[in-house]
């Protein structure tokens, strides 16, 4: 009897018999990202002013903008408040920030539900600049309005480093979306 290649044992989709998705990958990942980019606040850099990004909500931005359905929209709080953990704000600060983030890109997929690169982008660096502004006046810091622009190049730094995040985000949904052999 001839054999069947191993080409020929595929389906359309390129799985093999007795392969699947890890759940805990599949699901898992997005959190784990987002809460580690929340501890960059404690990597040693020092600056006389704020100039690091908040990486966990930019990972936040980038995984709800590249697969909405992902995350639910309660995610908002139990990320928020590990991001108020560590990062130093008031505590509430990141649960509301994080939470309304999350019902703002709710509505916005049930008005615009075709978007590109661009508008995702631009909806990006609205919502980060939203955030690092509201943050800085609830963080407790007597901060006036001439003292602001001390965080345009913050804003400006993660504006830049938006596409790095959502390329990051790319390999790391192709990472989660392997294939893993199911033993037993």
């Amino acid at each position: 009897m001839e054999r069947l290649s191993d080409t020929a044992r595929r389906d359309a989709y390129g799985s093999k018999i007795n392969r699947h998705h890890s759940p805990v990958l599949a699901y898992g990942m997005p959190w784990v990202t987002i809460i580690l980019g929340s501890l960059t606040p404690l990597l040693p850099i020092i600056a006389l002013a704020p100039i690091l990004p908040p990486f966990g909500y930019m990972l936040l931005l980038g995984w709800r903008l590249s697969r909405p359905g992902l995350l639910p929209m309660w995610a908002g709080l139990p990320l928020g408040l590990i991001d108020d953990l560590y990062s130093g704000q008031p505590l509430g600060s990141g649960i509301l920030l994080f939470s309304l983030t999350m019902i703002a890109l709710e509505l916005l997929d049930a008005r615009v539900p075709w978007r590109n690169f661009w508008q995702d982008w631009l909806t990006a660096c609205m919502l980060l600049f939203i955030y690092l502004v509201v943050a800085a006046l609830v963080s407790g810091a007597e901060i006036s309005l001439g003292q602001l622009y001390l965080l345009l190049p913050q804003i400006l730094l993660t504006m830049v480093l938006y596409p790095v995040i959502t390329r990051l985000i790319a390999m790391l949904d192709r990472l989660r979306l392997t294939r893993i052999r199911r033993i037993g």
